[in-house]
């Protein structure tokens, strides 16, 4: 398993956020995922003008891993334009639970400061496969 180099991981999603298409909210976000092998996905939010279609950073760094093969996540990072650290919304939550369950979920706002939060402690009780009737 990847070691995780949070420093690196906040850059990344910093380096991210700097592409965010955020016309309407103007609030930007990067987002990094570091995979079990090593690898690190990034993403940003992307905002149309049909608002429930908007993809967030967190969404995008997941679904591109996941798009190029990777099932296996250590962490994902989160960077946001906020002086505190934001933490993902709940759609954010339910994918990071359906895919990154075990990984660690660092935010880090503008001011410096850092959280990081195991996806159970974000997320708790959450829906997921348990909860659908087998087939």
């Amino acid at each position: 398993m990847a070691e995780i180099d949070w420093d690196r991981l906040f850059e990344a999603a910093q380096e991210a956020r700097e592409n965010a298409v955020a016309p309407y909210s103007h609030f930007r976000v990067g987002a990094a995922v570091l995979t079990a092998d090593g690898q690190v996905y990034t993403g940003c939010n992307v905002e149309v003008s049909s608002y429930s279609l908007t993809l967030c950073a967190e969404r995008v760094a997941l679904f591109k891993a996941l798009s190029e093969g990777a099932r296996q996540f250590v962490a994902v990072a989160v960077v946001a334009d906020a002086e505190q650290p934001t933490p993902p919304c709940g759609a954010c939550r339910q994918v990071i639970w359906d895919f990154a369950r075990e990984a660690q979920i660092g935010m880090r706002g503008e001011s410096g400061q850092v959280k990081i939060l195991r996806a159970e402690e974000l997320f708790p009780e959450a829906f997921d496969q348990e909860f659908l009737p087998e087939t």
